[in-house]
């Protein structure tokens, strides 16, 4: 079972940016804490941070075609006008989860890539991540 991991715009500056609201855990940390549950699961995981829309998009339609079984994303900065990654996710096989260190609903924060998610997981900080690869696999085994 392989799994991508796409981390939207900003992530990678997490444990810098805004700490009081996103931790102080940093994006580096958060890979190793990630990539031990995906170990600890028996999935292969590839990671990948991008400022850039297109990038994401190019990433998710290459790992379609490699056959990827699931995606996991955060929008993060795309989150508000990510059309053409929600379009992307539409338009794969794989299931998508979308994933949020902070409830987004809570801030009133409205996510334009969501409706290509066959789910969400906001709200609890990193475990967010840990709890989305638990999901994805519970999807794919189900």
């Amino acid at each position: 079972m392989n799994i991508l991991l796409i981390q939207g715009a900003n992530m990678e500056h997490l444990g810098r940016r805004l700490p009081e609201l996103y931790g102080t855990t940093t994006a580096k940390e958060l890979d190793s804490i990630v990539r031990r549950r995906a170990r600890e699961l028996g999935i292969g995981l590839q990671i990948l941070y991008t400022n850039t829309e297109g990038e994401a998009v190019t990433a998710i339609y290459k790992a379609e075609r490699a056959g990827v079984d699931g995606i996991v994303y955060n929008p993060a900065g795309f989150l508000h006008a990510g059309h053409a990654l929600r379009d992307c996710l539409k338009s794969i096989e794989a299931p998508a989860i979308e994933v949020h260190i902070t409830n987004i609903e809570k801030r009133g924060v409205v996510s334009v890539t969501a409706d290509a998610a066959v789910g969400m997981i906001a709200g609890f900080g990193i475990q967010s991540y840990l709890l989305a690869l638990d999901a994805m696999v519970t999807r794919l085994t189900g």
